[in-house]
């Protein structure tokens, strides 16, 4: 391994979708006889998960993770070009199969940090999440830790999967504003009517 060095906005007021659910609950209390305030207010508040497999907590820690395997320098990384959104939503599809891997792959990399280096992985400095990321790669982890994945089968998981964002189409949920396209100089493939970035010319 050669060295290192959200998605979603919160709409004010109600959408669409909470007027129809408030009129449901409308009529469901006329018919009944019995209107529920609770859970008018529970479908007026309550905020759509951003993510659509991983929890808050998840989705954090592999951002951390991804930011290191992609770092940002003079061009974005893979955290502002939207690793999170693009393994997230193909844990919903085409990865599916890969979805126990990353549930108890995350797990058992947050416990290794905690063993390892007493702390979680997002609080620690720079060099510490290099190493972190050296000992699973290398597979000399806590071997009682990891099972299924092994620790360096989870690295590669992630590994391949934040490559595939960063250098992958942009529907994809990755690669946001064509930015790997534009640090290499190349032109987004044609498709009539929708080339949205043409490269620099020659």
């Amino acid at each position: 391994m050669s060295e290192f060095q959200p998605l979603h906005r919160e709409s004010r007021g109600f959408s669409r979708r909470t007027a129809l659910k408030l009129g449901i609950v409308g009529v469901i209390g006329a018919a009944s006889g019995a209107g529920s305030t609770a859970l008018v207010a529970h479908l007026a508040k309550a905020p759509r998960p951003r993510y659509r497999f991983f929890t808050e907590d998840e989705a954090a820690l592999l951002i951390e993770i991804c930011d290191q395997i992609i770092p940002q320098d003079d061009t974005p990384g893979a955290r502002e070009t939207g690793a999170i959104s693009y393994i997230d939503r193909q844990l919903c599809g085409a990865l599916v199969r890969h979805r126990s891997a990353y549930r108890q792959g995350l797990e058992s990399f947050r416990q290794t940090c905690k063993a390892v280096h007493g702390a979680p992985f997002e609080s620690l400095a720079t060099p510490g999440k290099i190493e972190a990321l050296r000992l699973i790669e290398s597979g000399r982890a806590p071997a009682g830790l990891w099972s299924d994945p092994s620790a360096a089968g989870f690295f590669g998981l992630v590994l391949a999967h934040t490559m595939q964002s960063f250098y992958g189409s942009p529907k994809h949920g990755g690669n946001r504003n064509y930015a790997s396209y534009h640090m290499l100089g190349l032109d987004y493939p044609q498709v009539a009517g929708q080339n949205r970035y043409k490269g620099p010319s020659t």
